[in-house]
């Protein structure tokens, strides 16, 4: 038999900083550091130990005796049961105060690498109904909240349409309200759930590989289109077209009605074909003039104002005049490539996903822009001696990786060509300053801002400039 494990609580415990994973910090009074979940710095509460290690404990607050300034109510009823906003009970300044202090704390601690003065983070104009893309998951057994347990559960509709509950892939919340995208998203998903509850269809099963709704994706766009994707374990054309017929009736403003039927086990759909039911199979997005047609498999940034804002920051980091050559890896559709290319003499964009360098041509050829050039790979194999000879060194590389960062080989290959300016967008500062101390052999960081993307939440995007010394 395993080892029970012991019931601890600490008792009157001062909440005194925030962590990694925007979980809030405490110490005990042997010094041992507890990471507190629910909790903002200044509050004082007694905590429920959760998890024991050695070097740290977790923790949630079961009783609060004095409630932090930093607080505020939050704004939504699912808070604290959803995932989604994790920082609604702190109040939006000392949001943008924590995510600056991370990249401080980060790039000090783990990069080790001599910094400039850090601009202050840019904030978001817009801190709810932001994100132009939200992804929804049905389900047949839905999380009941603690007093429908209480309560005679006998009658309750099971179904729901909603978000997973933090850290449990096969329990879902169904929303009432989410203050997440703007309208008519909202509206769709209450519209859809109503229907399938009205006409009793049934909802995907994991375990039992069985029943007919599995996803719904909306997509917004600054333009005002509009993309509603449904996906279906099986096909039931007559189930289905009644349920598309539904939400185009419902909602005429719809541009792109798509859906897919997905048999696998799991929701991935890249792989899969998307069949257009009504409208066109793409929305478009706007950027000083520029249109960018996003598909359902295309990636944009989910935050559209805030892009702008951070691209315009990569911008001006690049200190572009017209005669550079322009790496950008990681480029993704080639939004930034395309962005930057009016500043360009030309742009070279690499990334690993074939399907956005389809959408970046597409793009460059809406947009009538021809010093874009964009090639398809592993950047580590991309990214060699033979290629760059072939296209040119260049001046200016912008890099936007992924969360986990660049390959080590990516690294060397940028230190060997050694470009006089190095742009460096990141969506996980640690990452980033691990890559900094890597570059610090030849070069130096000259300018940082934080960007905020993601109100109340604790993730932060950073721009570095690097120079050569």
């Amino acid at each position: 038999m395993g080892r029970r494990k012991k019931n601890i609580v600490l008792e009157n415990v001062n909440i005194i900083d925030v962590g990694s994973e925007g979980k809030a910090i405490a110490k005990t009074e042997d010094n041992m550091t507890v990471f507190v979940t629910g909790a903002v710095t200044g509050d004082v509460c007694d905590l429920q130990v959760t998890k024991k290690r050695r070097a740290y404990m977790e923790a949630r607050p079961t009783q609060f005796h004095e409630l932090s300034d930093q607080r505020v109510e939050p704004f939504c009823e699912h808070f604290g049961t959803c995932g989604g906003c994790k920082w609604q009970m702190l109040d939006y300044k000392w949001q943008l105060h924590y995510k600056q202090k991370q990249v401080v704390d980060q790039l000090s601690r783990i990069g080790k690498v001599e910094l400039p003065e850090i601009t202050p983070i840019f904030a978001s104009e817009e801190t709810f109904e932001y994100r132009n893309k939200m992804e929804f998951t049905f389900t047949g057994n839905r999380w009941l909240t603690k007093e429908e347990m209480e309560s005679n559960t006998e009658g309750i509709e099971k179904r729901g349409v909603g978000l997973h509950l933090p850290g449990m892939w096969n329990k879902i919340l169904h929303l009432n309200n989410c203050y997440l995208q703007n309208k008519p998203s909202d509206d769709i998903r209450k519209s859809v759930y109503d229907f399938i509850v009205k006409n009793d269809y049934t909802v995907y099963d994991q375990k039992e590989e069985d029943g007919f709704l599995r996803n719904m994706v909306i997509r917004t766009s600054s333009t005002g289109d509009i993309m509603v994707m449904l996906l279906f374990f099986k096909d039931d054309e007559e189930k289905r077209n009644a349920l598309l017929d539904h939400i185009k009736e419902q909602f005429p403003e719809i541009t792109s009605l798509l859906y897919v039927i997905n048999g696998k086990r799991n929701d991935s759909y890249h792989d899969l074909d998307v069949i257009t039911y009504h409208g066109l199979p793409y929305i478009e997005e706007e950027m000083e003039g520029l249109r960018f047609r996003v598909g359902p498999k295309s990636f944009y940034q989910t935050n559209s104002k805030q892009a702008y804002n951070l691209y315009k920051v990569a911008r001006d980091f690049a200190e572009l005049t017209g005669e550079e050559k322009v790496y950008d890896l990681y480029t993704g559709t080639g939004t930034i490539a395309q962005f930057v290319s009016k500043k360009a003499k030309e742009v070279i964009g690499i990334e690993y996903v074939k399907d956005a360098i389809k959408d970046a041509k597409v793009n460059t050829d809406l947009n009538g822009i021809e010093n874009c050039k964009f090639f398809a790979g592993d950047m580590k194999d991309i990214l060699v001696p033979s290629f760059i000879k072939k296209h040119g060194e260049p001046d200016v590389i912008i890099t936007d990786p992924p969360r986990a960062g660049m390959d080590e080989k990516v690294v060397a290959q940028i230190l060997k060509v050694a470009p006089k300016r190095i742009v460096y967008i990141s969506c996980n500062p640690a990452t980033q300053a691990r890559d900094l101390a890597l570059l610090d052999e030849k070069y130096k960081v000259t300018k940082v801002m934080p960007v905020d993307m993601f109100p109340h939440t604790y993730h932060v995007e950073n721009v570095v400039a690097l120079e050569l010394k």
